[in-house]
């Protein structure tokens, strides 16, 4: 059997979930969260979170941006982009929908995250977010700064494989 058909077979028994993540710019940069990893590693991303079964996308993103940051997103923008990451050997597969935000309101503040999470959130100016996102998942970084460079609107999908091969993880986009 060859891999694609050992990888069709495997995926049947991943544990899915989908999460979003929202696109907030102003003058000041776009709003990034530092988030509090396994393991004491911290990373920085677009805010969001895990979408539960009973909720609908955008609600679930609202929620989760309230939680991290405070803000109060009034209106959405379209979906500017797709993420697929699979890891077969861990056993997930993820599913990310990120949206850009329109209006927002309220100040920024952290410390309501229920899930511990989040520790910090902060402006970052466009040219400062690539170092800013180093330390992200390329799933993460990858197609976030694709979209700051092109400014696309919507479409786009990113697909990621993550294999682990004697104790070390290879990420492969497709």
């Amino acid at each position: 059997m060859g891999d694609a058909a050992v990888d069709a077979v495997s995926e049947t028994d991943l544990h899915r979930w989908t999460v979003a993540a929202a696109v907030i710019e102003t003058d000041d940069g776009v709003l990034m969260v530092r988030n509090r990893r396994r393991g004491g590693r911290h990373d920085w991303t677009p805010p969001g979170g895990v979408v539960e079964s009973s909720e609908e996308i955008l609600d679930a993103l609202a929620r989760e941006v309230r939680e991290e940051t405070g803000l109060i997103v009034g209106s959405w923008g379209p979906l500017l982009y797709e993420v697929e990451a699979v890891a077969p050997d861990l056993g997930w597969h993820l599913r990310a929908l990120i949206f850009r935000a329109g209006e927002t309101s309220g100040e920024l503040r952290v410390g309501d995250d229920p899930d511990g999470i989040v520790v910090d959130a902060a402006w970052v100016l466009p040219d400062a977010c690539e170092a800013t996102l180093a330390e992200a998942h390329d799933w993460v970084r990858e197609p976030f700064l694709e979209w700051l460079r092109e400014r696309f609107d919507g479409g786009r999908t990113y697909r990621y494989h993550l294999e682990i091969r004697e104790g070390t993880a290879s990420v492969s986009r497709r």
